[in-house]
Formats: structure tokens, sequence, C-alpha cells
């Protein structure tokens, strides 16, 4: 019942933007915190950044930081990945989590109760 959908990968030059979507159903959206993850090609899926339930707080890892941002609009039941300055190494596939535990302040250790299917971003040089 619980579903994540992912939208808004593609074909990126390097130093190009995009912007990720992820709408949510079958759970009370509002009230979870979310987060963004990526796996790169032949590597561990890792953390991109995650915002609280309201928006009020959000964290990055270091890779990211500065280049992405992470939104929400709860009434849409939608969090997105606003990703400028792309980089060649920010090819991957890119999913949409989101985590009970973590919906009053966001944290690097946000722990996924459900997962999306992910979106494919390429970021050519």
């Amino acid at each position: 019942q619980v579903q994540l959908v992912e939208s808004g990968g593609g074909l990126v030059q390097a130093g190009g933007s995009l912007r990720l979507s992820c709408v949510a159903s079958g759970i009370t959206f509002s009230i979870y915190g979310t987060g963004w993850f990526r796996q790169q090609p032949g590597k561990e899926r890792e953390f991109v950044g995650a915002i609280n339930f309201n928006g009020g707080s959000a964290v990055y890892a270091d890779p990211v930081k500065g280049r992405f941002t992470i939104s929400r609009d709860n009434a849409k039941n939608t969090v997105y990945l606003q990703m400028n300055m792309l980089e060649p190494e920010d090819t991957a596939v890119y999913y949409c989590a989101v985590d009970y535990r973590s919906r009053w302040i966001a944290t690097i250790h946000f722990q996924p109760d459900y997962w999306g299917q992910g979106t494919q971003v390429t970021v050519s040089s």
C-alpha cells in the first residue's frame, strides 16, 4: 500500500541542474522525515540528505553540500531534490525514502521505513 515514486531523472551535462520529485501514497506523508539516497555504479547506496516533517531542518552529505537542496510540499505528498552544479560523480540511481523516527529533526542517521524504486541520473563530462 505504501508507495514512493521518484521522477525527474535523466541525462544532463556537467554543470547543469535537475530536480527530482518523489510522490508518496499510502502513508501520512506530513508526519515523516524524508530523505534521498543514491547508488553510484559499483558502490554501495549512500545517504544524500534528509528533511524533517515540516521542512524546518535539513542535512546533507558532504559531497553534495552546497549544490543540492531538499524541499517538500506536504500538500502534494512530495519531496524534491534540487541538484545544481552536477558533476560526473553524481551519476547514480537516486532513491527517496521516509523515516518516522527522524521526523522531528533531520539527521544523517536516517533509517528508512520505506523506499522508492529509484530514478537514474547520468551526468556527462
